[in-house]
């Protein structure tokens, strides 16, 4: 490791607080945006699938609207943030930080636009050429637009926490980053609300204004010291870095495991909530709604984020404040599983314990900023979130997977994310033990 006193220059409170509200402002969008089709799920889809859902029974429909939605959300989605992980992660350390703030929302902000005027083409019309490249229904430019919109999403957590990282103080880095975790995290709030207000169409317009809107509060923002020490670097952004020697990659590993429950909680038990809480014995005229789920559980998330922040900071351990989530977590899950089914407020009132259990977003964010040097420090940072996210297509597959165990079993949903759970905790908990303490530690070093 080389070390470097530029990046230790104290930086004016005025500039570390407009990065930190503009940080948090832009995962608040992020997070709005991200969380915006599980929310549309059922009234996009019923609307661009109408003629498919036509041709089957009633009781079918269901089973076709989940589909769909694992494979656009967790799978095409969550695909184009793996993707994006990669490209903007590299970006930020060769080009900086701020490009990839600026990069990214654009990015994310026009698709959702674009998203918002998805149509079945008129294959006699002006636009008749998009059918030759496979883009002339309505449902196929809906799976384009969002693995673009996840390309875009990727970049705007990482790139935020590694520069509030690098502007502010070892000892109130972790509270930046808790309010950055918090305040985004109520994006799904807003985007729920949103939706009961206005159309899904009208909701994805919503948010790319938002995200353009941001740009313009951007132009102010300080580029990180750490970062600019580091233009004469041969190694800024290298992914060879990032994953060799061995043990690097191994550790690299354990920072995204730590983190795989809060999107197996997000994107299987309450994005799916209304499958899940019929199969737990709910009626079918009391099914959950998946936006309130989430509501609910972001709600849960935000508490929990700001606890668990808080606690790492009080405890001075990122470790063993992220341990005592995956209990909670554990918690969350066994109330979810055998009170879930009871009645529908006691199903949200379970969404909102898991939100607070898998609610260590903030402390894994920063913990994923803090474990590598600045030359690789925006990759890992920004890779690392979007792999978890991505795990959540995994955790998804591995629960449809299991539900073939449970032939003509109406418990078949429940009991085959039983089993995804437990799979999931145990490697997230085992993977702590592969991950560096980094409480206030300092980031001013090269990995070499």
């Amino acid at each position: 490791m080389e070390s470097h006193n530029q990046g230790k220059i104290k930086q004016p409170r005025s500039v570390v607080v407009l990065a930190v509200v503009v940080a948090a402002l832009g995962y608040f969008v992020d997070i709005f945006d991200l969380l915006l089709f599980a929310l549309i799920r059922k009234t996009s889809l019923r609307e661009v699938l109408a003629p498919q859902l036509a041709a089957l029974p009633a009781d079918q429909h269901d089973v076709l609207l989940k589909d769909w939605g694992v494979w656009i959300d967790n799978i095409l989605q969550m695909s184009g943030l793996l993707v994006g992980g990669v490209l903007w992660g590299v970006l930020g350390n060769r080009l900086g930080r701020l490009t990839v703030l600026f990069g990214s929302i654009l990015v994310y902000s026009v698709a959702n636009l674009l998203n918002a005027a998805i149509t079945d083409i008129d294959p006699n019309g002006p636009l008749a050429f998009l059918h030759i490249i496979g883009l002339g229904s309505a449902i196929h430019q809906f799976e384009v637009l969002r693995f673009v919109a996840g390309v875009g999403l990727a970049g705007e957590l990482g790139a935020g926490m590694t520069l509030v990282s690098e502007l502010t103080a070892p000892k109130w880095r972790g509270y930046a980053t808790t309010l950055i975790a918090t305040l985004g995290i109520m994006g799904a709030v807003a985007a729920y609300f949103v939706t009961q207000w206005v159309s899904w169409r009208m909701s994805l317009v919503v948010g790319g204004v938002l995200g353009l809107s941001l740009l313009f509060l951007r132009l102010g923002v300080a580029e990180s010291g750490m970062w600019n020490h580091l233009k004469s670097s041969a190694k800024k952004g290298s992914l060879r870095v990032l994953f060799w020697p061995p043990r690097r990659a191994a550790r690299f590993a354990c920072v995204v495991l730590t983190a795989i429950p809060i999107w197996f909680v997000v994107g299987t038990l309450v994005k799916y909530g209304d499958v899940i809480g019929a199969s737990l014995g709910l009626p079918l005229d009391a099914k959950p709604d998946p936006g309130r789920s989430i509501m609910w559980c972001y709600i849960g998330l935000a508490a929990g984020d700001l606890s668990s922040g808080l606690l790492s900071q009080w405890i001075g351990s990122r470790r063993k404040a992220i341990l005592f989530f995956h209990l909670l977590t554990v918690a969350g899950m066994a109330l979810y599983f055998s009170v879930g089914g009871q009645s529908l407020n006691m199903f949200y009132v379970c969404c909102f314990v898991l939100g607070i259990g898998s609610g260590y977003w903030a402390v894994f964010a920063t913990s994923a900023a803090e474990q590598f040097g600045t030359n690789i420090r925006a990759t890992a940072a920004t890779l690392a979130p979007n792999l978890v996210r991505w795990s959540a297509g995994g955790s998804a597959a591995l629960w449809v997977w299991s539900e073939t165990w449970f032939v003509n079993d109406p418990g078949a949903a429940w009991k085959a994310a039983v089993i995804t759970g437990a799979a999931v905790m145990i490697v997230s908990m085992l993977a702590l033990l592969g991950v560096h303490e980094t409480y206030a530690a300092d980031l001013d070093y090269e990995e070499v």
